[in-house]
């Protein structure tokens, strides 16, 4: 059943995707210019480097030979930090010095090949708009994935995409999960060369739920910071080590890391950050060598900085903890109140955004539905 609507979705977004007078958003931001603000429209930063060169030396590292392919490829190009610019948005904040009009960056991890998904985000949670009289903006940040005619095809769609929505940063790389990594240090020197007065950001994948309106909410409601000041909060997770085990998605052998702990940090699905701690992160992953796991690299960063992450109990990455077993783990209301959820389809998210925004709709207004987990230290990754 669930299949059916997917494939029902997918087909009703493609029709709207290959007819741009029957898509509303698309309609609604180049005819709105009183609502939203459009990009100004400049010349695209030239940003080329050369292609980088395989470090032959990586080989050297103890047992090299005995290491997955995927590791050793990692060890072969981690020094890699530059690539060219397929698509950019240079004028996304209204450059640099008008920047500080974003109040929230939405920055959101996809791949090529995830169309769908961002057109429901679109539709969904990440439309750009004035929320409580400040500016709400959308970029997706991706590299390239497949060789060939394949390869070339994905980034026409993203090319038609961009024409559409302004909204696509993408970056001739491989858009892989050891890559993750590159990705978001990419987008962070992208941020401070275009965007380095926004004051808040949420980074986070293409499948979660996200209320953005709440979010705003939330870091209005924070004292004596208006992201000029440290802030980094999402799911906790801290006293835990590299998975030594071949077989993990999160396997990180001694040759890439060897100490046998990390930082605090916070997952990955999602999580907020304030404009002065990106660029914190920035500036202090120069300095440190790439680790292929994301949200464990930006601990890093933190903690070389001498800062450090905050739990949020509205980020919810191991989807709702709820105060009884007899609850529906869909209920509209429980989502209306959360800063975001990992993981979503795309068509379960279309849904539940229609339902939590339903006039109709009628919730317990005690607050008592939704619990904070029990406080753990988390020896495990999900996938």
């Amino acid at each position: 059943m669930l299949a059916a609507v997917v494939g029902l979705l997918i087909l009703h977004l493609y029709k709207d995707f290959i007819n741009p007078k029957n898509n509303p958003i698309s309609t609604e931001m180049r005819e709105a210019g009183s609502q939203i603000k459009q990009p100004i429209k400049n010349n695209t930063y030239v940003y080329s480097w050369p292609k980088c060169q395989q470090n032959m030396s990586a080989a050297n590292v103890t047992n090299f030979t005995t290491l997955p392919d995927n590791i050793k490829n990692f060890l072969y190009y981690r020094h890699c930090r530059h690539f060219p610019m397929l698509l950019d948005l240079p004028d996304k904040c209204g450059g640099p010095d008008k920047s500080g009009d974003v109040f929230l960056l939405l920055v959101i991890k996809s791949s090529p090949v995830n169309y769908d998904r961002r057109e429901v985000l679109r539709r969904t949670w990440a439309e750009e708009k004035l929320h409580n009289g400040v500016w709400i903006r959308r970029i997706f940040i991706l590299g390239t994935t497949k060789s060939g005619y394949e390869k070339q095809r994905l980034n026409n769609l993203l090319e038609i995409e961009q024409l559409d929505y302004n909204d696509i940063l993408q970056w001739d790389f491989s858009d892989t999960f050891y890559n993750l990594t590159l990705k978001q240090i990419l987008f962070l020197e992208w941020m401070e060369r275009n965007c380095p007065k926004v004051h808040f950001l949420l980074n986070g994948d293409d499948d979660i739920f996200a209320n953005p309106s709440n979010m705003v909410e939330y870091l209005q409601s924070i004292k004596n910071n208006d992201g000029s000041k440290h802030l980094f909060a999402g799911h906790l997770i801290q006293n835990v080590g590299p998975i030594r085990e071949p077989w993990s998605k999160y396997y990180i052998p001694v040759q890439v890391q060897e100490s046998e702990s990390y930082p605090p940090y916070c997952g990955g699905g999602g999580f907020i950050l304030s404009g002065y701690t990106a660029s914190v992160i920035y500036n202090m992953s120069k300095s440190i060598d790439i680790l292929p796991i994301d949200d464990v690299f930006m601990g890093m960063c933190m903690a070389k900085a001498g800062l450090g992450p905050i739990s949020h109990m509205g980020v919810k990455l191991v989807g709702l903890y709820l105060s009884s077993k007899t609850k529906d783990g869909y209920d509209p209301c429980y989502y209306r109140e959360v800063l975001l959820v990992h993981r979503f389809l795309s068509a379960e998210l279309f849904l539940m955004w229609r339902r939590i925004h339903d006039p109709n709709l009628k919730c317990d207004s005690s607050g008592k539905f939704l619990q904070q987990p029990p406080t753990v230290n988390y020896l495990w990754r999900w996938s």
